[in-house]
């Protein structure tokens, strides 16, 4: 953070009003405060106002400019405090803009080491090279060893493994590769060594995809403004007309330069858009604050007013709306076998003990829940795309993939559940097949309240999209209450829908957590991360974060955000009727300095104090309950 001009020249301009502002109220002399003061000028008002000296040079006048020449002229009427306050909320903001960028930046680079910078080329007669992988060209053989991550996309030509491919798909089961099949750079081989046909350059990669597209996005995202930064030009080139027409025209009719100054400088400090910008930021920041002592950090005022104008709601599948890993669902028995449900759980979780694969870990954890004392198993042997064999007390258990095991009538029962959204694994003891169970993703608890809730609040229900495949997606949606699913979607395919969503008409707030939903996350109106599983790209490509990963805070922050929105326009009235006001009285009457002064600050002070109502607790209860 340190390392950014924009954080330390805003720190220490704040640093510099703070000792000013204790200085002042410890009744210190004048010049030392008014030293500190010109201090926190210099220090956090060089950075906007040569932005707005090279705006100007390009024929365009901003904000920025207008805020330093406002604090300069505070200055010169003895309201050094005003403008100094005007300084450092500017430079802040530009630093917590300037950290964002950063980061994103960071997290975009960092993804590219989820490809390995090696790879085992494999030459003529099998000879091994070990090559960078940016090198390698399509048509090359690798070799891919157990825990290595895979060094391009390409084609299995031999060999077998489960490949753990969530940060491309989001599936939550590693999945069984073999001769034929597609495999992607980046994603982790589990326990088999394969060999693999590069079918594609580096620079096209998934995952060089995904960076590429990160980067748009957020390049575009990034133009992205406040509402009241939309019209800052205009009235920066009318108050600065009507500041100079208000010195320059008395003059001609012979009225004093002091008088003509004093009037001009009551008129830039009565106009200048101090309210207007507290106005707008304090009903915001307090939304943050309030939504991040309750398990949402917003990144900043811009994503909050997005937040409020969220018309659409999508949900990515697994780690989002499920826990993202498997959990045992049903243990089936065939009949004739003999054995019992706790006793088919028994010997297959014995046999899995030494397995790494997250489906054998499901079924140890659901026998230990179960109270479930796991036997010793010996001769344990793990074939990759297969399963594991181990002897328990003198029984031969085998846990394999049905399609390896199954005869006629279990088959039946295997693409029922297979149909249902499940994985199905069969069990065989000495030889007979004794049983399937069943395993699934498990929905995260309130996951339906909360799409009920969400359509409720917005009108529409939530959409889901999900690289997963269409069976999983359909029984997770239905249990959530979710109608239109889009499956088996790759990084572009997600970022794809978002696009088509919004080329409706939606605003779209898209809830993810993995790698490959951060190009989606960067395309949206508004991208959500969990917090407790998300991937360090989603977590700093979302504008917001669910830290606690509970659902129900995201119709809670939506609402929240609406009612901010609506306490800025509230704020926005108000301040515009002080403003109206003391400039007509300073253009047609005679308003005196220590009035308009008082009247601005009165001004600055109630939308202030209006906005930071929702630094309330009661604002969060209000927003968990409400129906807009």
């Amino acid at each position: 953070m340190w390392s950014l001009p924009e954080v330390r020249w805003a720190a220490a301009a704040t640093v510099l009003f703070a000792a000013a502002g204790t200085s002042q109220l410890a009744g210190t002399p004048s010049w030392l405060s008014w030293g500190l003061y010109l201090a926190c000028y210099a220090t956090g008002g060089w950075e906007p106002g040569l932005a707005g000296l090279k705006a100007l040079g390009e024929r365009t006048l901003d904000v920025d400019l207008l805020m330093v020449a406002a604090a300069i002229g505070a200055a010169a009427i003895g309201q050094v405090f005003d403008g100094a306050l005007l300084i450092v909320i500017f430079a802040t903001s530009g630093a917590l803009e300037a950290l964002a960028t950063k980061r994103t930046e960071d997290s975009v680079r960092s993804l590219l080491n989820l490809a390995p910078e090696q790879a085992t080329r494999l030459n003529a007669g099998d000879s091994e090279e070990i090559v960078d992988a940016a090198s390698l060209q399509v048509g090359e053989v690798i070799l891919v060893r157990p825990g290595e991550r895979i060094g391009a996309d390409g084609q299995v030509l031999s060999g077998a493994s489960a490949v753990d491919q969530a940060s491309i798909t989001g599936e939550s089961v590693p999945v069984d590769k073999q001769a034929g099949d597609e495999v992607f750079a980046g994603t982790l081989n589990g326990t088999g060594v394969v060999r693999v046909r590069v079918t594609r350059p580096a620079d096209e990669t998934v995952i060089a995809r995904i960076v590429a597209m990160v980067e748009q996005a957020s390049a575009t995202k990034a133009r992205t403004q406040l509402f009241i930064e939309k019209v800052e030009q205009r009235y920066s080139v009318v108050m600065v007309a009507a500041t100079v027409a208000l010195f320059t025209l008395p003059l001609l009719w012979g009225t004093a330069v002091q008088d003509s100054l004093l009037r001009a400088m009551t008129f830039i400090i009565v106009a200048s858009p101090c309210a207007v910008v507290l106005a707008t930021m304090p009903p915001l920041l307090a939304a943050i604050a309030t939504a991040g002592r309750h398990g949402v950090l917003v990144k900043s005022a811009v994503v909050m007013e997005q937040l409020g104008t969220a018309t659409a709601v999508a949900f990515d599948k697994t780690g989002t709306l499920t826990e993202g890993r498997p959990h045992l669902t049903g243990v089936h028995v065939l009949a004739g076998t003999g054995w019992s449900q706790e006793q088919l759980l028994a010997l297959a979780a014995a046999a899995e003990q030494g397995s790494e694969h997250p489906l054998g870990r499901a079924v140890v954890r659901a026998a230990r829940e179960s109270g479930i004392t796991l036997m010793a198993a010996e001769d344990f042997s793990s074939e990759p795309g297969r399963g594991v064999r181990a002897r328990v007390q003198g029984s031969v258990v085998e846990v394999a993939s049905p399609a390896q095991l199954l005869d006629g009538t279990a088959a039946e029962m295997v693409a029922d559940l297979q149909d249902g959204g499940q994985t199905a694994v069969a069990v065989r003891v000495n030889g007979d097949l004794a049983g399937v169970l069943a395993l699934a993703d498990q929905i995260r608890p309130g996951a339906p309240e909360t799409v009920d809730r969400l359509k409720t609040l917005i009108g529409v229900t939530p959409v889901l999209l999900t690289g997963d495949n269409a069976r999983a997606a359909a029984r997770l949606a239905a249990q959530a209450g979710i109608s239109e699913v889009h499956a088996e979607l790759l990084p572009a395919g997600k970022v794809t829908a978002v696009h088509e969503l919004q080329a409706g008409g939606r605003r779209v707030a898209l809830v993810g957590d993995g790698v490959n939903d951060a190009p989606a996350l960067a395309s949206a109106h508004v991208g959500i991360a969990m917090g407790r599983a998300g991937s360090d790209l989603a977590l700093d490509t979302a504008d917001a974060v669910i830290t606690r990963d509970e659902l129900a805070t995201v119709p809670a922050v939506i609402a929240l955000a609406r009612r901010a929105r609506r306490l800025v326009v509230a704020n926005l009235l108000i301040a515009a009727t002080f403003i109206t006001v003391l400039v007509t009285w300073d253009l047609l009457g005679d308003l005196p300095l220590p009035l308009g002064v008082a009247g601005h600050e009165g001004s600055t002070v109630i939308v202030g104090l209006n906005g930071l109502r929702l630094l309330r607790n009661a604002a969060w209860r209000r927003a968990t309950t409400t129906e807009s």
